[in-house]
């Protein structure tokens, strides 16, 4: 006989939400640039059917690579496998707690398999770093020295642990949770993953609040996240940059108001001229605007053509393929190091 009072052991999650945790997991691969495998995504619509659950689905990810050749075209998306199947078996936990080292146990959680990752999975890091930013023009954000990181994240949580959200209407909550989301995102604790593991503790962290996380932001905007949190970020006072906060403010909006902000990468851009808004559509300039970009940083990523056209992955691939096939460009490198570059003659 059923008793109320008796917990209640969680089981899978439904069709609908198995489904949307792998699509947010599959599109958050997109911030740094990678695309999953096709044998992740036949496994994963198993797991969504009922036809295996979650755990044998890690475990067939885990055999596929075991034995992989390095060369094998494949070879190269398994850390887009490997998280994705861990940002979905997270997902789909209720269980959560709101602290660090939760935060630093999901980021654990998500590299422990990933070779060149995985002996500093969950780990702050002990060096300080720096990245360039397509929105920056290769410069970086200033990311919290190592030192000050373990005091920076408990400040952090232990404001936010405490804030009363009481008297704030829905818009003033999103505003506050993404203030929150960017000052841990620019701490970066991490060597690696760093806008993978914020962006899962926040959505752990938003349902913890009661709010239902839809898959569409994360699943078609990722990278959109992270540009807007370089944007929240940085700052060059010497050539009237400012750090802006409403590019992750439409995000947050769209994601737990119903926002029909336009969420476009180029407008994020530092150089992006609002007088230009048109230019990029038009099929017939997408040559000479390449060409005027590899001119200008002296190379074109997959990830450049994404946001300069705000066109898919797959799309932004077709296009560098076509103009290199033509003698336009030449690749440089493979896979998630390619880069295409003005060909010399």
């Amino acid at each position: 006989m059923f008793n109320e009072n008796e917990y209640i052991i969680q089981g899978e999650p439904t069709t609908n939400e198995k489904a949307k945790n792998w699509r947010i997991a599959i599109g958050l691969q997109d911030v740094d640039g990678l695309k999953p495998s096709n044998y992740l995504i036949e496994t994963a619509n198993k797991n969504i059917s009922g036809e295996i659950d979650i755990n044998e689905a890690e475990k067939r990810i885990n055999a596929y690579y075991e034995h992989m050749d390095v060369r094998s075209d494949d070879y190269h998306k398994q850390e887009a496998d490997k998280v994705s199947i861990a940002i979905s078996k997270i997902l789909a936990e209720d269980a959560f707690v709101f602290s660090v080292s939760e935060f630093l146990s999901i980021q654990r959680r998500l590299f422990a398999e990933i070779a060149d990752i995985q002996l500093w999975a969950g780990k702050i890091r002990k060096c300080n770093i720096s990245k360039k930013e397509w929105a920056l023009n290769n410069d970086s954000v200033k990311y919290a020295p190592c030192e000050s990181l373990v005091n920076a994240l408990e400040i952090d949580f232990n404001i936010e642990k405490n804030f009363d959200f009481k008297g704030l209407n829905k818009k003033q909550i999103a505003q506050h949770i993404a203030k929150f989301t960017s000052d841990i995102w620019q701490l970066h604790p991490f060597r690696e993953g760093n806008t993978r593991a914020v962006a899962v503790f926040i959505i752990k962290y938003l349902r913890m609040l009661g709010f239902d996380i839809g898959n569409e932001q994360f699943e078609n905007h990722s990278w959109y996240f992270r540009n807007a949190m370089v944007r929240n970020n940085y700052e060059n006072l010497a050539n009237g940059i400012y750090r802006t906060d409403k590019f992750l403010n439409m995000f947050f909006e769209n994601m737990l108001l119903d926002g029909e902000n336009e969420l476009r990468n180029r407008y994020l851009h530092i150089d992006f001229d609002r007088s230009k808004v048109g230019i990029n559509a038009t099929s017939g300039n997408k040559v000479g605007i390449i060409a005027e970009f590899v001119k200008k940083f002296g190379q074109i990523t997959n990830n450049d053509v994404m946001n300069l056209f705000d066109i898919g992955r797959e799309q932004a691939r077709k296009v560098l393929v076509k103009l290199v096939s033509e003698g336009a460009l030449k690749a440089e490198g493979g896979n998630k190091n390619r880069v295409d570059k003005i060909k010399e003659d």
